[in-house]
């Protein structure tokens, strides 16, 4: 079962057997700007269909509400697991609370 809120933003990601919560908050953003560029330019390449899987593992590793469940790596490779088409949902979940905020 999903902990993840949609009244704070937050959107679940099924990976694996299990359910993870993504969190955009400004801590997250800003951590996420700083290794990513402007968060603008993240949309941007999002809506061209330019943005990397390293983007995309990135964007949800920074708004990972706990991560000390696994690492980076071992997201990433469960991302990969599960498909782009599986985790898009998602991807559009925080980039839409990013240009709406909540």
């Amino acid at each position: 079962m999903s902990g993840a809120n949609p009244e704070r933003g937050e959107a679940a990601l099924a990976l694996g057997g299990e359910v993870l919560t993504l969190r955009p908050s400004f801590a997250a953003l800003v951590a996420a700007e700083e290794e990513l560029g402007p968060l603008f330019d993240l949309v941007e390449r999002a809506a061209d269909g330019k943005l990397s899987l390293g983007d995309l593992v990135a964007l949800f590793w920074h708004c990972l509400v706990d991560r000390e469940r696994l690492s980076r790596e071992a997201l990433g490779e469960a991302v990969i697991a599960v498909g782009l088409a599986t985790v898009t949902p998602v991807l559009k979940r925080l980039l839409q609370q990013i240009l709406a905020g909540k």
